[in-house]
């Protein structure tokens, strides 16, 4: 299944932990095979690193990192621009290519 949603684009959550639910955020990356999207600012988790030395000789700070864990796709709405609501997303053909629509204002997304 395509995926409607593209990096740089403004999303909400919809579901999901109640400190998240309600977020919006700028989307970081998107997986279509595994149905994930990273949103900045959203999942925080924290992972504790230990110190490692590399082959090359580099070391590896330990501490503990903070970083946006992947959401799955269904659990997030597209913001339109023009009605700053969260919205489905339509797709229009035309002669000059497709493009993606508001459902609720008819407005392009792009």
């Amino acid at each position: 299944m395509k995926v409607k949603i593209k990096k740089g684009d403004t999303v909400e959550v919809i579901s999901g932990k109640l400190d998240d639910k309600g977020k919006r955020g700028e989307v970081l990356s998107v997986s279509p095979d595994d149905r994930r999207i990273v949103i900045q600012g959203v999942n925080i988790r924290t992972k504790h690193q230990k110190q490692v030395q590399t082959q090359a000789g580099r070391n590896i700070q330990a501490g503990r990192i903070k970083f946006e864990a992947p959401l799955d796709i269904s659990n997030i709405m597209l913001v339109c621009p023009k009605c700053s609501k969260p919205t489905r997303v339509a797709v229009q053909r035309d002669d000059t290519g497709s493009h993606r629509v508001c459902k609720q204002c008819d407005a392009v997304i792009d």
